[in-house]
């Protein structure tokens, strides 16, 4: 059965990362910086390469892609909640390439800023705490 809680809106931001800043770093500052410890967040732009994980789950690690060209951020959508009582980005992202080839996956550091807008959500409720999930391997919220 789905586990899960009532939030309410609270407050939302809306801004532009750095040229040249790692896109996870970025957005999680932004986030530690403003005492986000749940939330949503989206963006557009553009990055000058990505690197992107894929989680694999028979030997319960990432494997990840690095894409050493200029792309568009076509959707990146992600959530925040606490780990190791720091906020923490959870992020998936779609990117396209001049051909409109389509790679996606986690968001990893390591994916550099073209140009990014983003918007975050941050949401009134119960604390969504991270830990280790013994079905899965993976840091999952505490419900």
């Amino acid at each position: 059965m789905a586990k899960y809680n009532e939030i309410k809106y609270g407050r939302t931001f809306m801004g532009r990362l750095k040229f040249g800043g790692d896109l996870l770093e970025e957005l999680s500052a932004s986030c530690e910086q403003n005492e986000i410890r749940l939330g949503s967040i989206g963006a557009l732009g553009a990055v000058q390469k990505a690197r992107v994980g894929f989680y694999n789950q028979q030997a319960r690690e990432y494997e990840f892609l690095e894409i050493d060209k200029p792309m568009e951020i076509t959707n990146l959508t992600g959530n925040v909640s606490l780990r190791d009582g720091k906020p923490m980005v959870h992020a998936h992202i779609t990117l396209c390439d001049s051909k409109g080839n389509a790679f996606g996956g986690h968001l990893a550091p390591g994916t550099i800023i073209f140009a990014c807008e983003f918007i975050v959500h941050s949401y009134d409720g119960p604390d969504y705490v991270r830990d280790y999930d013994e079905d899965t391997g993976l840091p999952l919220w505490l419900i």
